[in-house]
């Protein structure tokens, strides 16, 4: 696999787990808000740095960034339903197929050098 899919794959289910880790500190003790706060921020600093990594090691910014979003629903998707017991919409699963597929185009695709005009005229 390659490294910088590696690393957008994990900013985006960092991502999902401190969003994850906020909305489960709302109905805790205050104690138990602060382990959720600090996982939060933990969470959102390692999620950065594993999308920082993901750029450099990515052929594109735009790979990196839609390898962390789709990353980010499904991680989403999975926490919100182990944890909070959630279901979505057919609506929701008809976006995440979209982005998946919109994924699988963008990662199918070769980049190609631009090619110079060599039949340019010359005034």
């Amino acid at each position: 696999m390659l490294p910088g899919v590696f690393y957008a794959l994990m900013a985006g289910f960092l991502a999902a787990l401190a969003s994850s880790s906020a909305k489960l500190s709302l109905g805790l003790h205050i104690p138990l808000r602060l382990l959720c706060g600090g996982l939060l921020f933990t969470c959102n600093a390692v999620m950065w740095t594993f999308f920082a990594k993901a750029l450099r090691h990515s052929s594109s910014s735009a790979r990196a960034t839609v390898t962390t979003t789709a990353s980010n629903f499904i991680s989403s998707a999975f926490l919100g339903h182990v944890i909070f017991g959630e279901t979505h919409a057919t609506l929701w699963w008809v976006g995440i197929i979209l982005t998946l597929t919109g994924l699988y185009v963008l990662h199918g695709s070769t980049p190609q050098a631009p090619q110079e005009n060599v039949d340019k005229k010359y005034d």
